[in-house]
């Protein structure tokens, strides 16, 4: 396997199995002397560690982690920091009976296919629980972008089920096991996702992630566009088809002048009348705020019977037991979140290295 990597001059590599020892990541190129420690890191691991409400996997996972190295009396000393999170609560007993089937939907055949073998316990390393590892250079890149830039996600749609953006307040999404910014939407979600749960089911989700104070200017044309490595990196994340920006796939639906982000003078540079570009034009921020939104599918591991084939290439059925998330998109704000950090971080040290 040789894509575990990601990035230009801010760089993670990731490593580790859902029921392996440990899980890790490194993360290079990280400037010297800014502050980071463990407990920063942990309060961004704790938003996506399961087992926190009856909505998400039910796996008693404490996330912690531990710095190995890069880091020296609370500063960063530009070396590669390593960061480690032991697995503790596996149950791979759970995965027993379809060692030699294949999950419709899930990444068994493909893994298989490529490698000629395959870690059914969980997935291995096709696990959504290879996501706490980018969450943790999430928060090592938040250090290196500094507090001014803010970077805060929602899922603004649970199945059919979408919010109302007049309701939108992000002080509802800490309020409720969602992360939904319209509280009606959530009241309604709970009776919705409980159905979906107890039927042993699953549901997608569509997740949106905004980065403000972002400057104008960073991006690379023509192959290292901002919005294209955003993309990019939404669409890694684990059970993740589809990423917009901005409007996205809404923009085709608009005229030209529906869809211009019309400018105004302003006192300290151009005043935008919209964003439906998303804070990104010809691949380079425009001083707006960055809109990302990406969809994820509903979790593969249901518990209705599901026509398959096993390793022998005989038809079969199978039904996945043990615990698993009815929405795993739930989970997957902090990671829409670390995705943009650590995007924005690489492309801030790109800038400056051209641009000073």
């Amino acid at each position: 396997m040789s894509a575990n990597s990601f990035g230009t001059l801010f760089r993670v590599a990731t490593w580790g199995e859902s029921h392996g020892p440990a899980i890790g990541a490194v993360v290079d190129g990280c400037p010297p002397r800014l502050p980071l420690d463990e407990a920063w890191i942990q309060d961004f691991l704790d938003k996506r560690k399961p087992g926190t409400s009856r909505f998400v996997t039910q796996r008693k996972e404490p996330d912690r982690v531990e710095i190995l190295s890069g880091v020296f009396e609370g500063r960063t000393t530009g070396t590669p920091i390593s960061l480690l999170i032991r697995n503790e609560d596996q149950r791979s007993k759970d995965y027993s009976e379809i060692a030699g089937k294949f999950r419709p939907g899930h990444a068994d055949y493909a893994y298989w296919a490529k490698y000629g073998i395959r870690d059914y316990r969980g997935g291995g390393r096709s696990s959504a629980r290879e996501t706490a590892c980018r969450v943790a250079a999430g928060a090592v890149a938040r250090r290196v972008l500094g507090a001014g830039v803010s970077i805060r996600g929602a899922v603004v749609q649970l199945g059919p089920h979408k919010i109302d953006r007049a309701n939108w307040d992000w002080a509802a999404c800490p309020e409720n096991p969602f992360w939904c910014p319209d509280r009606d939407a959530a009241l309604r979600w709970a009776d919705y996702l409980d159905g979906v749960r107890k039927a042993g089911s699953s549901i997608g989700a569509v997740i949106e992630i905004v980065a403000e104070g972002v400057p104008a200017g960073w991006g690379a044309p023509i192959y290292g566009k901002l919005d294209s490595d955003l993309a990019a990196a939404m669409m890694g994340i684990n059970a993740v088809k589809g990423v917009e920006i901005g409007d996205g796939f809404a923009s085709a639906e608009l005229s030209g002048e529906a869809n211009a982000d019309e400018m105004r003078a302003g006192n300290s540079g151009p005043t935008f009348l919209s964003n439906h570009a998303g804070g990104v034009l010809g691949g380079i921020s425009t001083g707006q705020p960055v809109v990302v939104r990406f969809a994820v599918k509903p979790t593969s591991s249901i518990l209705s019977p599901r026509r398959t084939i096993d390793i022998d290439g005989a038809e079969t059925e199978i039904v996945t037991k043990g615990r698993h998330d009815p929405c795993v998109g739930l989970r997957a704000v902090p990671v829409g979140e670390a995705m943009m950090a650590c995007v924005l971080a690489d492309h801030m040290l790109r800038h400056r290295a051209q641009c000073g």
